[in-house]
């Protein structure tokens, strides 16, 4: 079972609901893994506190030129659709930071002048922490494109036990690697205007994927109620509200485990977590969205 926990903006929640409900599941005779997906700012280690035993880097393919082969004909530039080849009329200029690694270039060159060399763009971190398989992604400083990372982390991810995803904030090209194809997201939200409108978008992205998801409201009693009737108006289920708790606060500043210090906040995500379990495998009954 896969679960990503993401959010439409920052600052929700989502990593101490990750962290927790990883950490429960774990105690609890279960075989979980947390990926820290959040590849331009992961977190997740300040919580789980893991042993790292393996570090790989991720390299992307960029085209490098044969002028023996080149003439020049411009197809590369024409091809690539993030402007990162310019052709001029004795040069190739490449721009790596640009380039996606999607091997067009390199299949449509008419003269076969284009040859692929892998950059590193950053890195995965694994090991064990809190009884946790820990996996994490860390993109390089200055670069710009994260998804190559993701999709990474995703494929040493296992195939057996309990994934948790902690996503990127917000509801670009990032977030959508890392919840797709996943079994269920729970979307990380709070009563405020920013949490309402940021939830809208990621609620439509969820649906345009056709994933199962739920909410959580964090710090639920501190804003309105405005969240509260979008999921009514949306049947959209409410898994979860958090309310704001000067005690959960000073573990998170901390770096804490909530969980370790509040039994009943560990029980109520078990409590989450069973409920989801129970949609996944069709025997349960609700407004659960895809």
């Amino acid at each position: 079972m896969i679960i990503s926990i993401a959010s439409g903006k920052g600052g929700t929640g989502k990593t101490t609901i990750a962290a927790n409900m990883a950490y429960m599941l774990a105690h609890s005779g279960r075989t979980v893994t947390y990926i820290d997906c959040d590849v331009e700012e992961p977190n997740g280690h300040v919580f789980l506190k893991p042993d790292y035993v393996r570090k790989s880097d991720v390299c992307v393919p960029i085209p490098k030129v044969n002028y023996d082969k080149c003439n020049f004909c411009g197809k590369c530039a024409e091809t690539c659709q993030f402007n990162a080849i310019a052709v001029l009329a004795d040069k190739v200029m490449i721009f790596p930071s640009l380039c996606h690694g999607c091997g067009g270039c390199y299949h449509l060159c008419p003269e076969e002048a284009i040859e692929e060399t892998d950059r590193p763009i950053g890195v995965i971190n694994s090991g064990t922490g809190q009884g946790v398989n820990f996996i994490e992604g860390r993109l390089n400083v200055g670069e710009a494109i994260s998804p190559p990372i993701t999709r990474a982390l995703k494929q040493v991810m296992p195939i057996s036990g309990i994934s948790f995803i902690d996503a990127p904030p917000g509801t670009s090209c990032p977030v959508i690697e890392a919840v797709n194809d996943t079994d269920y997201v729970i979307l990380v939200t709070e009563p405020t205007p920013f949490g309402l409108n940021d939830l809208k978008l990621a609620v439509e992205m969820v649906r345009a994927l056709h994933l199962p998801f739920g909410v959580i409201i964090n710090r639920a009693d501190i804003g309105d109620d405005r969240v509260d009737k979008y999921c009514r108006d949306e049947q959209i289920e409410i898994l979860l509200k958090i309310p704001f708790d000067r005690s959960i606060a000073e573990s998170y500043s901390r770096g804490d485990l909530i969980s370790l210090k509040q039994d009943d906040y560990g029980r109520r995500l078990m409590d989450v977590y069973k409920n989801i379990e129970s949609r996944i495998n069709g025997n349960g009954t609700g407004n659960t969205q895809r």
